[in-house]
Order: structure tokens, then sequence, then C-alpha cells
């Protein structure tokens, strides 16, 4: 009985060490260049295990999962509602891992049916400073660093044990609690933690092309120019598209639906000439 229970003990504590945590980020934006009054906030998780950490949106994850749930044991047929869709809109379309054991960041983001992924080729340059402040329970210090244009000062804490921190940001002594551009124009700021089983498994919807930043950047802006040949091209890659119900229903002109998504996108990214990286 006594072995059993020294076992038992072991399996437990083993459990414990195999356990993640997930740290919740609010993230604030003002993806719009000429309207800076335009500010979205939502919510981003940074999940983090021995080997990797992955930093996505809470609301992609929710609407990957919507996705997935009508398409599953029949589901096909069902409908999801315009309701639910708009509920889980994001400015978070990308996602960041960082793999610990061959220090490689590697950044994917959809561009049409098809998922680009590349690794991060430019490293962060941190200078410390000896400034501390409180942010919350935690004691941080001050860092600053240029990256993609941006000049960026975050506030790390110790009391974590992690060299992480949300979106490309880490390899400081500790988690980052808070960092923002010195614009103002984007900040992350770390809002609760708790334990999780496993760091999360986001969908990866058609195919994942992996390629050099310099090209993703060449595809990002192509999509922006004609985004129709992105949709049509490669078959039946990329998100599904369930019946919806509440909105125009019956068969829709295609060129009708063109010129719909033409100008869709076009609003989009005027709403979105202000990215978080500007170089």
């Amino acid at each position: 009985m006594k072995k059993l229970g020294i076992l038992a003990l072991a399996l437990f504590m083993q459990h414990i060490a195999a356990q993640s945590n997930r740290f919740v980020y609010q993230v604030t934006m003002k993806p719009d260049a000429e309207n800076k009054s335009d500010i979205k906030t939502e919510n981003a998780y940074l999940d983090i295990s021995a080997e990797k950490s992955l930093f996505y949106s809470e609301n992609r994850y929710k609407r990957d999962s919507i996705l997935q749930k009508a398409f599953q044991g029949g589901g096909g047929r069902a409908s999801i509602s315009r309701e639910q869709m708009e509920g889980v809109r994001t400015n978070i379309n990308y996602s960041v891992e960082k793999d610990k054991a061959n220090q490689k960041t590697i950044f994917k983001d959809r561009i049409g049916r098809d998922l680009y992924s590349y690794e991060e080729d430019r490293p962060l340059n941190w200078k410390m400073s000896s400034e501390t402040t409180k942010i919350g329970e935690y004691k941080v210090q001050k860092a600053t660093t240029d990256f993609a244009g941006r000049q960026w000062t975050a506030w790390f804490t110790t009391d974590l044990p992690y060299q992480d921190g949300p979106y490309k940001f880490g390899g400081l002594p500790g988690l980052i609690v808070k960092v923002e551009d010195d614009k103002g124009d984007y900040s992350f700021d770390l809002m609760k933690n708790y334990k999780i089983a496993e760091v999360a498994t986001l969908n990866q919807f058609g195919n994942t092309l992996k390629v050099k930043r310099a090209d993703y950047l060449k595809q990002q802006a192509k999509f922006k120019a004609d985004p129709m040949s992105f949709m049509q091209s490669g078959g039946g890659g990329g998100f599904p598209a369930p019946p919806m119900s509440g909105g125009r229903g019956g068969n829709q002109n295609p060129a009708d639906m063109r010129k719909r998504m033409e100008e869709r996108v076009k609003e989009e990214a005027k709403k979105n000439s202000n990215p978080i990286e500007l170089q």
C-alpha cells in the first residue's frame, strides 16, 4: 500500500509538472491610421509549456470551434448564424509560436484560402533599464527595443519564471506583463493567468505554406490588390463555408459576390492602414 501511495504521488507530481499555463492579455489596437479614435480591444492567450508557447486571439479560437462543430457528426447541414460569427470577429488573425528548444519564432497568418508561415528573422535587441515599478501584484522592470518600425517599452517580472511574452516579444529575464509602442497605437496588458492541461491546438483550415518573411509580405500586398484571385485559386482549401442563417439566402450572382468581396477587402485594408509592424 505504501508503494502504491508513493507511485500515486509521483504520478500526481508528474501531472502537475506537465501542465501548461495560460496568460490572458488585453490587446488594445488603433489599426486605422486616419481614425486613431477607433480603438479596438480584445483578449488574446499566451499558452506556455515546457517545450513551446503559442500566442493567439481568444475570438479566433472560439470562431474555429464554432466552424469545427458545424462540420462534425452531420453538423455540416447545420447553419451558423451571422450573429454567432459577428460575435467572434477578431483583429488578431495571426498566431505566434515560439519553439524553446530551437529558439525559433514562427508567425502564421491567413491570406485568402491558405495559411502562410514564416520564421521571424529579426532578433529582439533589448536595452535594460534599472527602472522598476509595480503592475498589479507584480514587481516589474523596464526594457526597451526597436522592432519592425516601432519603439517598444516592456515591463517584465521575475516573479514568473518564463522568458516569454505576447506577440513576438520575449527573451527578457522574466515574463512580460505589459508592452506598448511609443505612439500608443498597440499595447498588451496581462490580465490573469491559470493552469491548463496543454497548449491549445489551432485549426489549420486549408494549406499551410512555409515561406520567407519577404515572400509573405509580397503575397499580402498582392491579396490587397486582387483578393478574388486568392479565393479562386487552389480549389477547395481554406475556410469551409457553412450555410449561414439569418442573412441573404439562395443562389447569389458570382459577379455580385466578387464585387462585395472586393469592396469588403478594400474596406478592411483601409481600416487596417496602421499595422503593428510598419517595416
